[in-house]
């Protein structure tokens, strides 16, 4: 049976039910109140998205703990900007995704690295010892593909397919209409396909995907 090529959504990196926004909620305001504290307790709660993001973008683990680094300096700074009636997990990774896209833009070059925590494209194949094998082929393309978008494509794709964010807070994350968002993952979808349709047609075929 064909399959077509697409994602699999993925579960948000960080929880967002309302017992946890209220919780962070009192924590900015603790923040912003002066509580060191409470800063340190937001760091704690947040360091691993932010790292798993930022080396997302990045690929590469030094590059991305100096980006988190900054991250977390910039949130300190700017805490006081903080709209408490939205998701501070969308207002953080918005920062996060700008630092990292700053940090290329500064070193004049792009991920160099395959991301390492691509979940499966293809679904219905893990049982099959040769299908598993060649799903991890297919990632490695998918990996090398994703070095090709540009930052804005770039992080619609993670963001979206990648980290499972709604298309909402993907909008919020990246400051921009919701249809725009649309059409950057559209294009970074395109890319992809394209990519692979180039680089590895036997293994679509052998995989069923079209």
């Amino acid at each position: 049976m064909n399959k077509t090529i697409t994602t699999q959504r993925l579960r948000p990196a960080v929880p967002i039910d309302d017992q946890d926004e209220r919780e962070v909620k009192e924590i900015i305001r603790r923040v912003k109140g002066g509580d060191q504290r409470a800063f340190a307790e937001l760091v704690d709660r947040y360091r691993n998205q932010v790292a798993a993001l930022a080396y997302k973008m990045l690929g590469d683990y030094d590059e991305a703990a100096d980006v988190t680094q900054n991250v977390f300096v910039k949130t300190s700074q700017n805490i006081w900007r903080y709209d408490e009636s939205k998701r501070f997990y969308t207002w953080l990774y918005r920062i996060t995704v700008n630092a990292s896209i700053d940090y290329m833009r500064k070193h004049k070059r792009h991920r160099h690295e395959p991301l390492e925590n691509v979940r499966d494209t293809v679904e219905n194949f893990r049982d099959n010892p040769e299908s598993n094998f060649q799903t991890s082929q297919l990632r490695a393309y998918i990996n090398a593909a994703t070095e090709r978008l540009n930052g804005k494509q770039k992080s619609a794709f993670v963001l979206r397919d990648l980290e499972g964010c709604q298309i909402d807070d993907v909008a919020n994350i990246m400051d921009m209409p919701e249809a725009t968002v649309r059409w950057y993952l559209h294009r970074a979808r395109q890319k992809i396909k394209k990519d692979l349709l180039r680089r590895c047609p036997g293994l679509l075929i052998a995989l069923g995907i079209k």
